[in-house]
């Protein structure tokens, strides 16, 4: 892979992909308006063809607001309005079965706070052409953090070692937000079973696509802390993962040790 992009052992690199359709950048949010308006002009700028899907968690701030009135200017933005806030990963879902029920070919993950650069989602979208699955790392040779303190720097790296070593998934950042999914790789994936949020959504659906043989790629980014608006990291997205991840790791294990005693 180019660009220092890391392949993963997942997934037949030998065959051959078709092409990708139009992409659909979804952008979950809950009170973001201080950011709305400028993360989807610079997705319009940097992926012109793209489409955008805002799903606005009934943001107190006005978020939903603002995001209808840009898709009132511009009909590659959409927006879908949520009851309430539910957690990233159930926001994500949502996003991926409208993207999927209006046959978009790829569809895209991306944090509303900027912390996700999309000028750099070209290079994810150019690697997805010999993928399935494309993961924006920061944790690959080339990839970075900027403006982070130590403190979410260990719990994010600690978490992705501790979930690849304990998951036996060859990726070096399982936690990381910012992808790239072909539609068909989305509906092999078993969505109406995942119900995990926050970073262990991402560890769930990175789990699943190596386990199912997809053909899993990282490329670098550069991830650049929020300057406006508050971070959603909580204690509980932090425990969560980690309960889930143990849970999901043992329960392999035991499961491989059952399985050989069986005739």
């Amino acid at each position: 892979m180019n660009d220092g992009g890391r392949v993963s052992e997942a997934g037949d690199q030998g065959r051959q992909f078709g092409p990708l359709g139009t992409a659909l950048v979804i952008i979950p949010t809950y009170n973001e308006a201080e950011n709305i308006q400028s993360i989807v002009g610079r997705v319009r700028a940097s992926v012109p063809d793209a489409h955008i899907l805002v799903a606005d968690d009934n943001s107190p701030d006005g978020t939903g607001k603002i995001a209808d009135e840009l898709a009132a200017e511009d009909e590659s933005v959409h927006v879908l309005h949520r009851k309430g806030k539910e957690g990233l990963g159930a926001a994500y879902l949502a996003g991926f079965r409208w993207g999927l029920d209006h046959d978009y070919g790829v569809l895209v993950e991306m944090d509303a706070d900027g912390s996700h650069q999309p000028e750099e989602l070209p290079r994810l979208l150019t690697a997805l052409k010999g993928a399935d699955l494309v993961l924006g790392s920061r944790w690959v040779p080339g990839g970075r953090v900027v403006n982070w303190p130590k403190h979410r720097e260990f719990i994010s790296r600690g978490g992705s070692t501790y979930s690849r070593l304990l998951l036996d998934v060859p990726i070096r950042d399982v936690t990381g937000g910012y992808r790239a999914f072909r539609s068909e790789t989305l509906e092999g994936l078993g969505l109406g079973e995942v119900e995990s949020q926050g970073y262990c959504f991402q560890v769930d659906l990175a789990r699943r696509a190596v386990k199912a043989g997809y053909h899993v790629v990282e490329v670098p980014i550069t991830f650049v802390e929020r300057e406006l608006g508050d971070s959603k990291m909580s204690q509980n997205i932090v425990v969560e993962a980690l309960w889930r991840v143990t849970a999901w790791g043992v329960g392999e294990r035991v499961g491989r040790v059952i399985g050989r005693k069986q005739p």
